[in-house]
């Protein structure tokens, strides 16, 4: 805790830094999609040290720390996550968070030596699922966080060293002294010395030898202001006589102020003394220290001319090739007129107040630099330092959150769709602006054979602009122009056709323009292009398998932009590879569809035509698979005038599951026609020949029988015979009785026996029931009654709700069908679904 204290107190000591921090939080927020970021400190309380959104009035305010939902993550040692905080155990009591203020929050702990001091978060009035990812991004951003925390402390340590440089001088630029008060060594520079009248071997380096040569008269005094000074860790300032070794008397003004350690006492004490006899050396004394200090400073005076500049100061302006003193500083550096470098200069001198701002001055000098401007009577004193690598550092950072966030959009918006031509206009979209001005995206089309050596005008056939797109929306009919007509005006030596037939990309950094229209025939897209005007482009190749191009991506920018770097074009080939692989993938797709559907659809045949009975089948394929799958119908007449009806569906969603539900299919029928046997047994003989022929699946079904009913029953009715292997139900839907009322559907509960494939000497049941005239009889699978997060009681209760309404509303049988399944299947569906209906003819 005391260790944890110590290091807040110390970062927390220099306020300076806090729009850099603040700067680093609304990246934090922007990066995460948050509206607010903040970075805090916490030790005994919480100090709000930078922020962004709702943070940004708080900055500097200081809280309890049991309050803050920061002291949780800093307290957590790891990243606190927290989606809905009003539901979270660890902060639903926290004030941000009764208030409303906090709903959803993302923190990571920032460690100093192992110990952590504070936090960088990002959070938001709204409920929020935070990633792994969002968390391993804010934790890439605590390093910059606590790099500027770091980098504020030793700016402030670096202030007190020059504290004692500016200490002395304000007293005149005499000598410094620097007490270590945890040794007792007090060390003297030589100008000291000298005003004491001292060889450095006669001083003995210590607050008693000092005591020595001060006018006994005075020791008391000077020794109550020093005490004061260090119990307070505050400011001393003494005038008092010494007696130096040849017996003059001199008057010594002194300045110092004591220094804390990590618990807060002070542990050093520096200064600067002078001959108040002797102020005509003030001056000089000033240069010597300004000479000896190891950051840059200079100043200027009202006219806005350079009237000085340290050493350090003239190494890093140095770039200009010339000395800048004696010459207006507008001048000098033109491009600081309009700047924020003569912004804040001016208003700094017009408000009498200090300013700290950063800001970039281009070459020559081409760097960042974190500025410090303060107005004297005399003109304008600048301190300054050159902060490029850390701008880069956090410039690297945001590069990489922009390129991981890009790569992650393409990723999700090709494989979002199985359709090839849908994800390449996507990805058109994605590259604009990002990466580019504009972009035409082309597929080719098919692989066999592959695009070699280009004979004849027969290559640019394969090729398609299927996307493009313009950040400026008044351009985008050009860039559709040129997709719609570049193609055909393509010469054998376009850029095109060269990463077609090589598969390696082309970049052109100049002169994209001239270059590509070089390359096109005569007519309207060599037209349009050249009003286009792109500075630069770069074809890249959409690699599929076995190193063909599945398509190609051409980008453009223009005169504005600079041409594509190292790191850009990096980006854009993951992203080309990216929607290369996910090309194929849909080409794949879209043949294991075809084949898969034409296999199932051979194996479905129309059902048959009877005089008594009409029948309607269909079936609807899966929306998120192959398009293939287990579910099966069939009717077919049996010897003795029966119907038969099965319905059957086979585990599985691919080509394995369609070959078995196909063997499956022809043993049903085979069994059934053959043997004479009733429903039960059919499906007993079914099992066992399963595991004779080794058919390894496991099927559920319903067989049944439509046939005749008993002579006293009423004219047109029939008697349905059924039995069940795991599959749900029939449904039986009677007319309504003498005109009375409505139809009534009734579930057939009974007769269902454990599925196919599972253990063939098991005895099955089955069940009758009087079908009346007019009743209609519905087979189906399970995709058409189960749902995610709907029970099976559920689907059945709404199947026979919509199938009463439909009976009801007088719909033919196959009009019902069609209703039937509109109104039960989702727009995307997850299992395949097989319907027979049966209704006696009129």
């Amino acid at each position: 805790m005391a260790l944890r204290d110590a290091h807040v107190r110390r970062l927390t000591a220099d306020p300076g830094g806090a729009a850099a921090l603040s700067r680093l939080a609304a990246l934090a927020a922007r990066l995460l999609g948050a509206p607010s970021g903040q970075v805090s400190l916490v030790g005994q309380d919480q100090v709000v040290m930078g922020g962004a959104g709702q943070a940004e009035s708080t900055v500097g305010r200081t809280s309890p720390a049991g309050d803050s939902l920061c002291t949780v993550t800093a307290m957590a040692g790891g990243p606190l996550l927290v989606d809905d905080a009003r539901a979270d155990e660890r902060v639903r009591g926290l004030p941000p968070v009764t208030t409303g203020a906090v709903r959803s929050y993302l923190g990571v702990p920032l460690v100093v030596d192992d110990v952590a001091v504070g936090a960088l978060c990002v959070f938001g009035p709204e409920t929020r699922a935070w990633t792994v990812a969002d968390a391993a991004l804010l934790e890439q951003l605590a390093q910059p966080v606590l790099t500027e925390l770091e980098l504020s402390a030793l700016a402030r340590a670096h202030e007190d060293d020059r504290l004692a440089w500016q200490l002395a001088v304000d007293a005149a630029g005499v000598g410094a002294f620097d007490l270590d008060l945890e040794n007792g060594e007090l060390r003297w520079d030589e100008r000291l010395l000298d005003l004491f009248g001292l060889e450095r071997e006669a001083f003995g380096g210590t607050l008693g030898s000092f005591d020595a040569w001060v006018h006994p008269d005075d020791l008391e005094r000077v020794h109550r202001a020093l005490n004061a000074a260090v119990e307070s860790v505050g400011h001393f300032e003494s005038e008092y006589r010494i007696v130096r070794p040849d017996g003059a008397l001199r008057w010594i003004a002194a300045r110092g102020q004591a220094l804390p350690g990590p618990d807060g006492r002070a542990v050093r004490f520096i200064g600067a003394a002078y001959d108040t006899t002797a102020t005509q050396e003030a001056e000089a004394r000033v240069a010597r220290a300004l000479e000896a200090m190891p950051t840059a400073f200079f100043h200027l005076d009202p006219q806005w001319r350079f009237t000085y500049a340290n050493p350090e100061a003239e190494r890093l302006l140095g770039g200009i090739g010339s000395d800048v003193v004696g010459h207006v500083i507008w001048e000098l550096f033109p491009a600081a007129v309009g700047s924020d470098f003569e912004r804040h200069y001016r208003g700094a001198a017009a408000s009498g107040r200090p300013v700290a701002f950063e800001a970039y001055y281009p070459p020559p000098l081409d760097a960042h630099y974190e500025v410090r401007a303060w107005p004297t009577p005399d003109g304008l004193s600048v301190y300054f330092v050159d902060v490029t690598d850390r701008r880069r550092a956090q410039d690297a950072v945001e590069s990489a959150a922009q390129r991981a966030t890009l790569l992650a959009d393409v990723t999700r918006a090709l494989t979002d769709t199985l359709d090839p031509e849908v994800a390449v206009r996507r990805l058109a979209q994605l590259l604009v602006p990002v990466l580019a001005d504009w972009c035409v995206v082309t597929l080719v089309d098919g692989s066999d054979p592959p695009l070699g050596p280009l004979e004849g005008s027969g290559w640019r056939a394969r090729l398609r602009d299927v996307g493009w797109w313009h950040a400026d929306d008044e351009l985008r009919p050009l860039v559709e122009a040129y997709s719609r007509t570049r193609i055909a005006a393509l010469t054998d030596e376009s850029f095109v056709a060269r990463v077609v037939t090589t598969g390696e990309a082309t970049v052109l950094d100049h002169g994209a323009t001239g270059a590509v229209a070089s390359v096109l025939g005569p007519g309207e897209a060599r037209d349009v292009l050249q009003r286009l005007a792109p500075a630069s482009a770069v074809v890249m190749p959409l690699p599929g398998r076995g190193g063909l191009a599945a398509g190609l991506v051409t980008v453009f920018r223009g005169v504005e932009r600079a041409p594509f770097d190292d790191e850009e074009l990096q980006t854009l080939a993951d992203a080309a590879g990216r929607a290369g692989l996910a090309l194929d993938n849909a080409r794949m797709y879209a043949g294991q569809r075809e084949l898969a559907e034409a296999l199932q659809r051979s194996l479905l045949t129309a059902p048959p035509s009877t005089g008594s009975h009409q029948v309607a089948v269909r079936y609807e394929p899966a929306s998120e698979t192959a398009k293939v799958g287990g579910d099966w119908y069939d009717a077919f007449s049996l010897p003795d005038g029966s119907l038969a009806l099965v319905i059957g569906d086979v585990t599985g969603h691919d080509l394995e599951a369609a070959a078995a539900m196909g063997q499956l299919r022809s043993l049903v029928r085979g069994v059934t026609v053959t043997s004479g046997e009733g429903p039960a047994e059919v499906l007993r003989r079914v099992d066992g020949a399963m595991l004779t022929l080794e058919v390894d699946t496991i099927a559920t079904a319903t067989v049944a029988y439509l046939g005749p009913a008993p002579a006293d029953a009423e004219p047109g009715s029939a008697v349905l015979r059924w039995s069940g292997a795991g599959h749900p139900p029939p449904v039986l839907v009677r007319p309504a009785a003498d005109g009375i009322g409505g139809p009534v559907a009734e579930v057939l509960w009974g007769g269902n026996g454990p599925m196919l494939g599972l253990d063939p000497s098991l005895e099955r049941a089955e069940h009758t029931v009087l079908v009346p005239p007019g009743a209609t009889v519905l087979l189906y699978t399970d995709g058409l009654v189960e749902r995610r997060r709907q029970t099976i009681d559920d689907g059945l209760a709404r199947l026979t709700g919509v199938v009463t309404e439909l009976v009801a509303a007088g719909l033919p049988l196959e009009r019902l069908c069609d209703e039937l399944l509109v109104r039960l299947l989702p727009q995307r569906t997850d299992d395949d679904v097989a319907v027979v209906a049966v209704r006696a003819r009129d």
